[in-house]
């Protein structure tokens, strides 16, 4: 497909060097962190906001297909073209090198660029002792801040709810088939496209005893929301019209510029509780007590069933070593120079695509065992594993609360010094990539990785599916781990070899 002026034009705003239009050096951006892709007409990097509009300008007046993209770590395909059978061109729009972050009312809020990540903004809150609404991420490293807002991410932490926000700065076309920025920032910027962004830019706008507002920067309801365990709906799910905003759930049918949070204040004191039975309906009772009768909700509450557990623990070493040893801020770059290699790999004869998975695989088996002695004997006990982190007056509500429901109900629990907390935690923030690691270096003998993420009622107490014998038997197997007291979890089904992908997610629904 060739629109020479459509890419001169590109060219002419960005830069020659800021675009790419060579399939090869494309590729990892032309495909989803774990599934989908297609081809694209070309990838366009501006380094300002000022650019990124006048991208998107061209873009608008060559009536070509935009797709914004950030850190593209989504699981869900949005920021990733599908298939290569578009009718008009597809431009994807990065936007990382757009990466400013700001803290306004003396740290309260903050303002995020598009490129902004949840690193960048955790790290320039951890001095202030305030933190972001969500911390690393529940499946992906290196996700954007405005990718969480954008497809109403719900993050690990129970009191936080899904990203929202009313305040934002976006791009939209209007019924006339024109391109208009809005500015509902509720800061003051200037009138015009290029004053607004400039001052943005620059910083040159007030950040400290703004304008009141009524518009929200988090969902404040949610705490209230997610105790309502006797409502037949969920708590929270993508796309919920409850929390569809402008920026909140556009899922890239804007073009979002800032976006205005709430951030929140880093506990003076956590402890985390490791919970292990046999029986899943234990751990909805244990929901439902700890949801209605705390007066202190949890900062997180982590499922995961033993089989991904199990997968984590070999699949996901290296991802937990990384992290443990090099810390977030040096990963963004490694996996990006992982995805670099891998579009090297796929261009070469007689190499495996997968090559740097090979690799770091075989490198994590020769380093000792990584998780502590206690939660391994719980894995080889339970089938059941809940991560319950209490927080202040919480800590003595849970240990009082625990100790007397494990005397009635099958399973036990024991309190993490630091060393466990942090394997437990990052045993579950590796499981996402573990199961694909495991269907990558396994595709030859096994079918499709199928990926769902599931919002069960509030009210659900049997919460763990049984599938019919017919779905059952076309999977080599299922994986269940997710956010409990929300109760949304993340299910992936490794289909067995030539079992229908489509067939079966019908079969599920």
């Amino acid at each position: 497909m060739h629109h020479p002026q459509l890419l001169q034009q590109l060219q002419d705003v960005v830069g020659q060097n800021h675009i790419i239009t060579n399939k090869k050096k494309s590729q990892r951006y032309r495909f989803g962190w774990r599934t989908g892709g297609g081809a694209a007409f070309a990838v366009v990097k501006p380094q300002t906001l000022l650019l990124l509009y006048q991208a998107l300008q061209v873009c608008v007046n060559h009536q070509a297909i935009i797709i914004m993209q950030a850190a593209n770590t989504g699981l869900t395909e949005g920021s990733t073209p599908n298939g290569d059978d578009y009718d008009r061109p597809i431009v994807i729009i990065n936007t990382l090198a757009m990466d400013q972050v700001y803290l306004l009312e003396q740290g309260q809020q903050a303002l995020s660029f598009p490129g902004a990540t949840l690193f960048s903004l955790e790290k320039v809150l951890k001095p202030i002792k305030r933190s972001p609404h969500s911390v690393i991420g529940s499946s992906c490293l290196g996700a954007s801040v405005v990718g969480g807002i954008a497809n109403n991410s719900g993050g690990a932490l129970v009191k936080r709810g899904p990203a929202y926000t009313e305040m934002a700065l976006f791009a939209r076309v209007d019924e006339q088939g024109e391109l208009q920025l809005v500015n509902h920032l509720g800061i003051e910027l200037g009138e015009t496209p290029e004053e607004i962004l400039s001052n943005l830019m620059t910083g040159n706008f007030a950040k400290d005893d703004l304008t009141p507002s009524d518009a929200q920067c988090s969902d404040k309801e949610y705490q209230q929301r997610v105790r309502q365990v006797d409502e037949n709906s969920p708590s929270r799910y993508n796309a919920d019209p409850r929390r569809l905003f402008e920026a909140s759930g556009c899922a890239g049918k804007l073009a979002v510029f800032a976006v205005r949070l709430d951030t929140f204040a880093v506990a003076e004191q956590e402890q985390t509780f490791y919970i292990g039975t046999n029986d899943p309906l234990v751990l909805g009772r244990l929901r439902r007590d700890i949801l209605q009768q705390y007066e202190h909700l949890p900062e997180v509450g982590e499922y995961l069933h033993k089989d991904i557990f199990d997968i984590s623990a070999k699949y996901g070493k290296d991802t937990f070593l990384s992290v443990k040893h090099l810390g977030t801020d040096r990963l963004p770059k490694l996996f990006a120079l992982k995805a670099r290699v891998d579009a090297i790999c796929k261009s070469l004869p007689f190499v495996s695509a997968h090559l740097s998975d090979w690799v770091m695989q075989t490198a994590s088996r020769f380093f000792p065992q990584h998780l502590p002695a206690r939660i391994l004997q719980y894995r080889a006990k339970y089938d059941h594993h809940l991560i319950l982190k209490m927080s202040e007056q919480g800590i003595a509500e849970a240990r009082a609360h625990l100790a007397t429901f494990f005397t009635e109900q099958e399973g036990a629990f024991f309190e993490c010094d630091t060393q466990e907390t942090a394997a437990a935690v990052l045993n579950r923030f590796a499981a996402a990539g573990a199961a694909m690691r495991y269907h990558t270096l396994y595709q030859k003998d096994v079918g499709e990785l199928l990926s769902l993420d599931i919002a069960l009622r509030r009210d659900d107490i049997d919460w763990l599916e049984a599938l019919p014998e017919a779905l059952q038997d076309q999977l080599e197997m299922k994986l269940y781990y997710g956010h409990f007291f929300c109760h949304v979890f993340h299910q992936d089904y490794i289909l067995k070899k030539g079992a229908d992908p489509v067939k079966s997610q019908k079969q599920h629904a």
